[in-house]
């Protein structure tokens, strides 16, 4: 019998998912940045309310699947449909439902990105030298601390975060997992801001989302990535030590 051999898939075709998630995200800063806003949030709110009251199960499906949707194409007003999430759910289940949403998309876009291009790129940088092999070694020897702490730090974006482990070929349970968890501390401050923002509307205010950079709020953060960097610096000091 001769072998049958599979020729590789197209590269085109294996870019395809990525390249719709450009184009959508590019589509989606031009002609939804002025939908997805905290003015439509407050217009929309009673008939929002009264579809939940009327819907609860659909309600929460509906908004799982936009969240999904808004960061598997990186389209702008994640942060609002986080807002929205506690203001339709209040503080608990709804950072539930943002935090499974917003995993789901990340899942998305790593996918996307590392079936378009992270398998090769991880594949090149395994076999490479020098600079290059060390950067990948480093990222494989502490990938559950790196994964928390991209998450974690608020500086760094969560497209950019998305990304970044599908390039260095990180395994989807542990980028899922470490989605799910870190981004647990920043969605329920922004969750339980939008749970208030009944009495923001009430007095015609807009929330402050400048919160998460507060003292009470921001030291805690920091000191998770601190944590999460601890078996880093371990190893670091080992190292220097010769241990």
């Amino acid at each position: 019998m001769t072998e049958m051999t599979q020729s590789p898939p197209n590269p085109i075709l294996r870019r395809l998912p990525l390249i719709a998630i450009v184009v959508a995200a590019a589509l989606g800063a031009y002609f939804l940045r002025d939908v997805l806003t905290f003015d439509t949030l407050r217009d929309q709110r009673e008939t929002l309310i009264a579809f939940r009251d009327a819907n609860y199960l659909l309600t929460v499906l509906l908004f799982v699947a936009a969240y999904i949707v808004i960061v598997a194409f990186s389209l702008p007003g994640a942060t609002i449909a986080t807002l929205t999430g506690g203001f339709l759910f209040a503080t608990f289940p709804g950072v539930l439902f943002n935090v499974t949403g917003a995993t789901l998309g990340a899942i998305g876009i790593f996918l996307a990105a590392r079936w378009g291009l992270g398998e090769r790129l991880a594949a090149k940088m395994e076999a490479s030298q020098g600079t290059v092999k060390k950067i990948k070694d480093g990222i494989d020897e502490n990938q559950w601390s790196m994964l928390f702490l991209i998450r974690l730090v608020p500086a760094v974006p969560f497209f950019v975060a998305n990304l970044v482990p599908a390039l260095v070929g990180v395994p989807l349970n542990r980028f899922a997992i470490s989605t799910f968890v870190g981004i647990m501390p920043g969605a329920l401050v922004y969750t339980s801001v939008g749970a208030g923002l009944g009495e923001v509307f009430a007095r015609g205010e807009t929330p402050d989302l400048g919160i998460i950079f507060s003292p009470e709020i921001l030291f805690p953060i920091l000191g998770l990535c601190l944590l999460a960097a601890l078996p880093i610096l371990i190893k670091a000091v080992r190292g220097k030590k010769g241990l």
